[in-house]
């Protein structure tokens, strides 16, 4: 499949937080970030986080994947994590980013980011993991807890438990509401395909070839994670060859925590050298 053209329309409909704009969008001199939304809402859910990114400098894209916010879905035979890392590679391109970024993926956006990773590694200079799916490993022919035999209305179940056990229920709720809503309306046949993939995510094996490479990956999960469990963090943990980070929360707590989110993306890439050789390349 072509994924120019569907990126190009995309980037002209919906890239959060930014005018519709050509191949120009890029702000020269800032640092930029891919931010890849989770199954089942769109950027505009992660308004708060994205905007503490912005507050650091950052030249942050935040597309609606395809699927989702109104974005039609991927062709069937790129219904898959590599299907949505060639378009996620032609959005930059449609939005005039050239050089590699820092990918920072949040549930099935984690898996994206990976798959991204590991396909073209020099559109990625740094990887930061939120909650990511991929470390599921009875995908990969091992015998796991049946989390995956869970029906997906299950897991939509859950993610809804989360967002209402959430402290700052009020303030994110209209946001995620104003997204999954009118997914699960006007798309649900291609949010259940991406459902399905994303809930037997296996890939370790490419998190593993992308740590081999020296990338720099942060890989986080929160303590009460009830979608992504923590052994599904561990195997991805060991398998990028990093400690990985647990901070408190459930599957949505970088929407509830935009500032601890935004200083643990900014750390990352301080520790990652990426500010300094961004520096570097302009000085």
């Amino acid at each position: 499949m072509n994924f120019a053209q569907p990126a190009r329309a995309l980037a002209q409909v919906v890239p959060f937080g930014r005018q519709a704009t050509p191949a120009s969008a890029a702000r020269a001199g800032a640092l930029p970030i891919l931010f890849l939304h989770g199954w089942g809402v769109g950027p505009h859910a992660y308004a708060a986080p994205i905007d503490r990114l912005r507050a650091f400098g950052f030249d942050v894209f935040a597309p609606a994947q395809p699927g989702f916010g109104g974005a039609a879905a991927l062709d069937d035979d790129d219904c898959n994590f590599a299907g949505y890392a060639r378009w996620a590679a032609s959005y930059l391109d449609a939005q005039g980013v050239d050089g590699p970024v820092t990918v920072v993926g949040h549930s099935f956006g984690g898996g994206v980011a990976v798959q991204l990773a590991h396909d073209l590694p020099e559109r990625v200079v740094a990887l930061v993991l939120c909650n990511a799916a991929g470390g599921f490993p009875w995908a990969g022919g091992t015998q796991p807890p049946a989390i995956a035999d869970r029906p997906l209305w299950e897991w939509a179940r859950v993610l809804g438990a989360d967002l209402l056990a959430t402290p700052t229920l009020t303030r994110i709720l209209p946001a995620v509401l104003g997204e999954a809503v009118p997914n699960l309306v006007s798309n649900p046949l291609a949010m259940w395909k991406v459902g399905e993939f994303v809930r037997r995510a296996h890939l370790l094996e490419e998190i593993a070839a992308v740590g081999r490479r020296r990338l720099p990956i942060t890989v986080v999960w929160s303590d009460r994670d009830r979608l992504v469990p923590h052994w599904g963090f561990s195997a991805l943990c060991e398998a990028a060859g990093v400690e990985g980070e647990v901070v408190p929360g459930n599957h949505c707590w970088l929407i509830a925590e935009p500032r601890r989110f935004g200083d643990l993306v900014l750390r990352a890439v301080v520790d990652a050298g990426v500010l300094q050789s961004a520096k570097a390349a302009t000085g």
